[in-house]
């Protein structure tokens, strides 16, 4: 099986001990290709994804700061991100959104962080990755109003939402990516969300070192256990799971405009979506 992490945090403490034994499992449980996300564990660590990025051919990495650390970001380091987006291995700006679940940052500031990160993601033309929780309508509404007519898109990470926020979601050219917790057995509304979508608008991903999936609750997460993400996707639509797999990580290529593969042997890419 060939699959991609569209979505793990390789830079967590959860990996000091093991990191690159970690990777080695990934790589042999078939994970061709990870993107790590650089929101670190603050926006002093902004990045925190970029060393295994340039480390491994087959990592790509983002920048961003989390709506939890919303109430932390100065005017350096929305300059450092600037800067920080124009490394050539940086294909996306984020994780980036509201959580109005953890409300670790006060509303208003999360949602001025949000836009903040808009406006410079659509200058460097880079698509964008959504953290939501407990907050899909100003969530929604403020890519509407902030970010639709840029057309770069982005994708809806980790997605709890309804349908209807799917398709809103899709409506404005973002992916749905779908990580451990669509194998949970109370989590039968993502399941269904998921047999609806479109298949070429599918991600996989981990959320390593969190959510794992049903089998490892109690356990630490790592991206390769991104099969069994793909394991419950290809139950609920009633296909192979390489099937499930390879159409996933096409898509992934395709939406962030990476060509061939990479890893075993060196792909070749092109701008990402939107950039150049």
């Amino acid at each position: 099986m060939n699959i991609i992490d569209s979505h793990a945090h390789l830079e967590f403490p959860q990996f000091d001990e093991d990191r690159a034994a970690m990777l080695e499992r990934a790589r042999a449980a078939g994970v061709e290709m990870l993107l790590a996300i650089g929101s670190g564990t603050g926006p002093d660590r902004l990045n925190a994804a970029i060393p295994f990025a340039e480390e491994h051919d087959w990592i790509y990495a983002t920048v961003g700061i989390h709506p939890h650390e919303a109430q932390l970001a100065t005017e350096e380091h929305f300059a450092r991100l600037d800067e920080l987006a124009r490394h050539p291995k940086v294909i996306g700006w984020g994780e980036m959104g509201l959580d109005y679940y953890y409300d670790h940052s006060p509303r208003d500031v999360q949602q001025q962080v949000f836009r903040r990160q808009l406006g410079q993601a659509r200058a460097a033309k880079l698509p964008i990755i959504i953290h939501c929780r407990d907050a899909w309508a100003d969530t929604l509404e403020i890519i509407d109003q902030d970010w639709r007519s840029s057309g770069l898109g982005g994708v809806l990470h980790c997605f709890t939402g309804t349908l209807e926020d799917a398709r809103r979601g899709l409506d404005m050219g973002f992916m749905i990516s779908f990580a451990g917790n669509v194998t949970y057995p109370k989590m039968q509304h993502l399941r269904d969300v998921a047999r609806e979508l479109p298949l070429d608008r599918l991600l996989t991903e981990t959320d390593s070192p969190f959510l794992p999936p049903q089998g490892f609750r109690g356990k630490r997460n790592e991206p390769a256990h991104v099969v069994e993400v793909a394991k419950a996707l290809a139950s609920v639509r009633d296909l192979g799971q390489e099937e499930i797999a390879a159409t996933t990580a096409e898509n992934f290529r395709r939406f962030f405009r990476i060509k061939g593969r990479v890893g075993g042997t060196v792909g070749s890419t092109v701008p990402p979506a939107g950039r150049g």
